[in-house]
């Protein structure tokens, strides 16, 4: 069977890469091929087979395909074969309006994703809340597996504490500091709008004041979203680590002590950990009013209060360093609403599904960077 596996355009990272890792440790005779960016290239295991993303092989490669695994919207135009089946795992929980639900788009832009839509054979959903909205913004019609993501399988394994050390190790955290991750949402009139034609990102508070605000004892990792993150820039000896270009941000879950987001769906995955997770939503009515749209009252919903200056995010931060964390009912709310699903096993539901036991085959766990031990 011939396997095409994309996400986010080239990266090697998310549920596709989950189900990749798990059929190649099972030792199935299939081959598999990645659309791979060219900056990206090292991130894949040595020996992957790869195609430039968007290229003419990247056209052949679709269009030969026995199933094509994807986490996103491929973007560029193939003929999908009549034998194929196309499995979109998608990447997120919807907090924010989605395709035909967002309140402003380029012209254009939805009618073209609804050619790529009317390619899919089916869709896995996160839990039981998102599955009608999916079905409503994508105007899907086929089935809808309610699997929970395989790429948060990690985060429930056995190895998570080991994987966490290592990754650590590698972005230079001492043992004993406390690891913020700040994951702020793209902004979609920043990014279509640009004077320049190129993605742009602003940041509501001055991203180095507040590293050193937070103290030697943390470590502020920043990582904007994957359409932004090209543009992003830091002055040199900045005390902020700049992991946007992490090849898999659930590993930095893993790493991280607490979250900081506004409305990026790592909310939803980082609850899986079971650690805090702080809303800095400074512009909060903007956003949901009149950019993009909520699903449901993040107020209400959200896993805990929300903050909205820089000051506050700071006090949260230092009263979870004085006092232990111990999850709140609202959190454990949030968690019982969208986590439901992610125990550890989506990989193996979705390889029930779609790819049927083969023969048992070497293999090991993976490691962070996609390398088997």
């Amino acid at each position: 069977m011939n396997v095409v596996l994309n996400s986010f355009r080239g990266m090697f990272s998310d549920s596709p890469r989950a189900l990749f890792e798990a059929l190649v440790a099972r030792g199935d005779d299939n081959s598999y091929t990645w659309l791979a960016a060219p900056d990206r290239l090292g991130d894949f295991p040595a020996g992957t087979t790869t195609v430039e993303f968007g290229s003419a092989d990247a056209v052949a490669a679709l269009e030969a395909a026995d199933v094509v695994v994807s986490n996103d919207h491929i973007g560029f135009d193939w003929d999908k074969s009549p034998g194929t089946t196309y499995l979109q795992t998608w990447h997120g929980t919807p907090l924010k309006r989605i395709h035909n639900d967002v309140l402003w788009a380029p012209e254009g832009r939805l009618a073209y994703l609804d050619t790529e839509i009317a390619r899919w054979d089916a869709l896995l959903s996160p839990n039981p809340v998102s599955t009608p909205r999916f079905r409503k913004a994508f105007g899907f019609t086929g089935p809808v597996h309610e699997t929970g993501y395989p790429r948060n399988d990690v985060l429930s394994s056995p190895e998570r504490d080991a994987l966490r050390a290592q990754v650590r190790a590698e972005l230079g955290i001492a043992e004993d500091a406390t690891a913020v991750l700040y994951t702020p949402t793209w902004r979609d009139d920043q990014v279509f709008n640009a004077a320049d034609g190129g993605p742009q990102h602003t940041f509501p508070l001055d991203l180095d004041e507040f590293a050193a605000a937070l103290g030697s004892d943390h470590v502020l990792l920043l990582r904007v979203h994957q359409m932004v993150s090209e543009r992003l820039t830091l002055p040199e000896g900045s005390p902020i680590r700049d992991v946007s270009r992490h090849p898999d941000v659930r590993f930095l879950y893993l790493a991280a002590d607490v979250l900081v987001t506004d409305y990026s769906s790592t909310m939803f995955d980082f609850a899986v950990t079971g650690k805090p997770i702080l809303n800095f939503t400074y512009d909060l009515e903007y956003f949901s009013g009149e950019l993009r749209g909520f699903y449901f009252d993040l107020a209400e919903a959200a896993p805990g209060e929300l903050l909205h200056t820089s000051d506050e995010v700071l006090a949260a931060l230092a009263e979870l360093h004085r006092t232990p964390w111990v999850p709140t009912e609202r959190y454990n709310r949030f968690r019982e609403t969208f986590c439901s699903l992610e125990d550890g096993h989506a990989t193996e539901r979705v390889l029930e599904l779609f790819f049927p036991a083969g023969p048992p085959g070497p293999g090991g766990a993976p490691t962070h960077d996609g390398k088997r031990r």
